[in-house]
């Protein structure tokens, strides 16, 4: 599971998951409360964190800009109980969106400065996908069919002064009319343009580190459909 905290990867994986050959510049075991002094720079991997830990280094994430870190990992024997408690300091809310393609192009919305893919919060009663197909017409006045899931992301904010985590349901989606296409302006979308992949890979430099990330996983996905 990564969850994006301040657009830094904030990671939690079993020992399976662990990447033999992922250096990590510094690494603790079984550390039960935040290291006087951590050097916030390049991937930092931790062992079995306690709670307490996990509580500090959330913190840490959300308060300070720590531009030189590039990630966090919390590896462990027991990632369901893991993630079970670090879900249990926010509050969480579901989302969903698309990334929609029309023969060898991509959809991107630009909104609050940035290039970003069309998605919204779920009404009462939606499935993920029905959310992400409503979303996705209703921001860009387009028709689309949806496919299969390419992954979810989970990212962090305050809203409120409460900490909200956001998992956000992404799915594959085919054009099947833009001939009315339309910026949704007042959910602050100010345009909306076809790209090419490598065009949107340059433009995808302007957004949040999970739409990149995101990105990868549907160039992944597709390249992997392509070859079945």
């Amino acid at each position: 599971m990564r969850i994006f905290v301040n657009d830094k990867p904030f990671d939690l994986i079993s020992y399976e998951e662990l990447n033999p050959s992922k250096a990590y510049e510094t690494i603790y075991h079984k550390q039960e409360d935040l290291p006087a002094h951590l050097p916030w720079i390049d991937d930092i991997l931790f062992h079995e964190p306690s709670h307490d830990l996990v509580i500090r280094l959330l913190y840490m994430l959300r308060t300070r800009k720590l531009k030189d870190l590039d990630s966090v990992t919390l590896v462990t024997k027991d990632k369901a109980a893991l993630k079970k408690f670090v879900k249990s300091r926010f509050s969480i809310i579901k989302a969903a969106g698309g990334v929609v393609s029309k023969k060898d192009k991509m959809l991107l919305i630009f909104r609050l400065g940035k290039w970003d893919f069309p998605k919204g919060k779920f009404e009462k009663g939606e499935t993920p996908k029905e959310c992400a197909i409503r979303e996705v017409e209703e921001e860009c006045a387009v028709k689309v069919k949806a496919g299969n899931q390419i992954c979810s992301t989970w990212h962090t904010y305050t809203q409120d002064r409460k900490s909200i985590l956001k998992k956000t349901y992404w799915f594959e989606m085919d054009c099947l009319d833009d001939s009315k296409m339309t910026p949704q302006e007042d959910e602050g979308i100010e345009d909306i343009r076809w790209f090419y992949e490598g065009d949107a890979k340059i433009a995808l430099i302007n957004s949040y580190p999970s739409m990149r990330y995101l990105f990868k996983h549907y160039i992944r996905t597709h390249l992997k459909s392509q070859t079945l």
